[in-house]
């Protein structure tokens, strides 16, 4: 999968229920982010975490789904885990993939993987540790990937998510470690003269970086 691709549709069962993951997403912005194995450490910590931050996705119309290669019924005891652990149980959906059919279709385990998913290891799947953040249209928007070692950073995606929406609604773009509020740039393919009519004055160290106010 490449951004700009259009995500993948599935039909899956969840600890929420079956769902059509394009009908899921709806009007929404959704971002799935995926496990290799249920009662894996780094994963625990992410799940309760991203449970902690659901009302910040909320406010950005913003859907959460996990994916994790494993049973369904498996989810519901992990999560319990989860809320002792980490003071949080997750209150969003978890998909079980046990059919890897999910993984494979996003690129995440090559179309040769099979087996019975309780009989396969963390490390067979290591690589199920993406996250992709998927617009209303249904196209990727984002793709990041980490390794089983270094837990995600959600507070990142949250950012990158106010960059994608700010940018997608304006004709700007955010510099290295913007934040909300904090000036942008003009465009690349806004010429002067509407970037007058867009934005009237700007700063520009360079011809080619013109500098304005974030637009609200």
């Amino acid at each position: 999968m490449q951004i700009g691709d259009t995500a993948p549709d599935f039909e899956a069962d969840t600890t929420e229920g079956t769902l059509k993951f394009h009908d899921w997403i709806g009007d929404s912005w959704a971002v799935l982010f995926s496990h290799p194995k249920d009662f894996t450490p780094v994963c625990t910590t992410e799940l309760g975490y991203m449970a902690k931050l659901k009302p910040e996705f909320d406010r950005r119309n913003v859907k959460i789904i996990g994916l994790s290669v494993d049973r369904t019924e498996n989810h519901a005891r992990w999560a319990d885990d989860i809320e002792e652990t980490q003071g949080t149980r997750p209150n969003y959906p978890m998909i079980g993939d046990a059919d890897m059919a999910i993984s494979k279709a996003y690129g995440m385990l090559p179309a040769s993987a099979s087996g019975d998913p309780a009989d396969r290891t963390p490390a067979d799947n290591q690589t199920v540790r993406n996250v992709f953040v998927i617009g209303p249209d249904k196209k990727i928007k984002l793709i990041l990937v980490y390794p089983m070692s270094t837990g995600r950073n959600f507070d990142e995606v949250l950012r990158i998510i106010d960059s994608l929406q700010l940018t997608a609604a304006h004709k700007v773009s955010t510099p290295v470690n913007w934040k909300q509020g904090e000036d942008v740039i003009i465009g690349g393919a806004v010429s002067n003269d509407e970037a007058k009519q867009l934005f009237g004055e700007w700063k520009a160290p360079k011809p080619y970086i013109r500098i304005v106010p974030q637009p609200s």
